[in-house]
């Protein structure tokens, strides 16, 4: 499809604006119809995440000593924005991008090169991590899985939902308690993150999924651990410091799911505005009533705010930092935005939209659990709120 706006190019080296073009190639074969009949049969796109992989976008930030591409945080937002912009779903494979990043900050020397190679040539996937629980969603101080050690392993039982892309990772990146919260000289001390052989420990029964459907076909489960057994040696950090081993890991997915948010987007308003230029009404083109203008040029304007924030939070993270507030800003400005956009389309395409063919309701669905998920935007207004502006804590 050819592009009738510009998206995000702010400062993009030449080397980025070829992997725009290279993701557009690629994403040719994924068309409308492709996605449509995943979308209905709630089947998982292997063929476009086995592309995505032979081509080594999958282990692009792998360092080149460990046999991946040895990019930054900055080239893969172009590569999760670009595939969205080409109306695929990125969220059937972005995890395997950035999970290892917890390995690749946070591991020994002997787990880089025992893991890294092989999630980096496609041999092993990582595609999930286990976080949230049944009852400790977006407070993850809460969680209850517990992890008992035992000589020169853990024993873990618990539960967790909302984990995707179980049934395709051949490792889980769990976050345990080793120490309970009531235990801990604070809430966030007393957290472990461990590898999981997940294969052998859903073969084992140690680990039963449980597939939930959503309004969107996004892979997910809810996960029973019962009695897995862990070598302490697949511990990631230190033992009750894990928290800051995964909250590290959600800095890169704030980065890399707002690249998607404003990808779809402007994949939505390239949609709308082609649509509105060519629909005639009342004898005159849609496109020149503002009732489809404003609402068109404000998730526009909206977009480009949040790809700009989204540039921001990227560049520090590349730098080696964890930035709190440029992170979450950026998702909760692209999820609203991206929001904003697909509204708008729905609006332009009228009764339309509501048809599969068209493929707008779909990534207007998928377009509403981002507002949600991974964090509710409420919860990183409140973040905000005491964490940036010194305001009393609301919970």
């Amino acid at each position: 499809m050819a592009y009738k706006i510009e998206s995000s190019a702010f400062s993009l080296t030449e080397e980025q604006i070829v992997i725009r073009e290279a993701i557009d190639d690629l994403c040719q074969p994924f068309d409308n119809e492709y996605w449509r009949k995943h979308d209905t049969n709630h089947t998982y796109p292997e063929e476009f995440v086995d592309a995505l992989y032979d081509a080594g976008w999958m282990s692009m930030l792998i360092p080149e000593e460990y046999g991946g591409g040895g990019a930054d945080i900055r080239d893969a937002a172009v590569v999760l924005e670009q595939l969205e912009r080409n109306g695929c779903s990125a969220g059937a494979a972005r995890a395997g991008m950035y999970t290892m990043g917890a390995i690749l900050r946070h591991g020994s020397d002997e787990q880089k090169a025992e893991f890294l190679p092989k999630i980096a040539s496609g041999e092993l996937r990582l595609q999930s991590f286990g976080v949230t629980e049944p009852d400790a969603g977006s407070d993850t101080t809460r969680i209850k899985t517990f992890a008992v050690r035992e000589g020169d392993e853990y024993v873990v039982n618990g539960n967790k939902i909302f984990i995707s892309r179980v049934q395709h990772s051949d490792l889980l990146l769990l976050l345990t308690r080793t120490t309970k919260r009531e235990d801990a000289s604070k809430p966030s001390d007393g957290f472990t993150v461990l590898l999981v052989d997940l294969r052998t420990a859903i073969e084992n029964g140690q680990i039963e999924a449980t597939p939930i459907k959503t309004m969107v076909n996004h892979e997910t489960n809810e996960l029973a651990i019962r009695n897995l057994r862990v070598p302490v040696a697949n511990r990631i950090g230190e033992e009750g410091k894990g928290f800051k081993v995964i909250l590290s890991g959600m800095n890169s997915e704030r980065v890399i799911v707002t690249s998607e948010y404003i990808g779809a987007g402007f994949y939505l308003l390239d949609r709308a505005i082609q649509y509105a230029n060519e629909r005639e009404v009342f004898g005159r083109k849609i496109g020149q009533n503002q009732a489809i203008q404003v609402p068109l040029a404000r998730a526009y304007a909206q977009l480009q705010a949040a790809s700009l924030m989204r540039w921001r939070a990227a560049e520090m993270f590349a730098a080696g930092d964890n930035p709190r507030f440029e992170v979450n800003g950026a998702k909760l400005m692209g999820s609203e935005a991206l929001w904003a956009a697909a509204d708008a389309a729905f609006d332009t395409f009228g009764g339309y939209a509501a048809a599969e063919e068209y493929g707008i309701e779909r990534k207007w669905r998928e377009a509403r659990l981002p507002r949600t998920a991974p964090i509710s935007n409420n919860l990183v207004l409140a973040g905000i709120a005491h964490g940036t502006l010194g305001l009393p804590k609301s919970f």
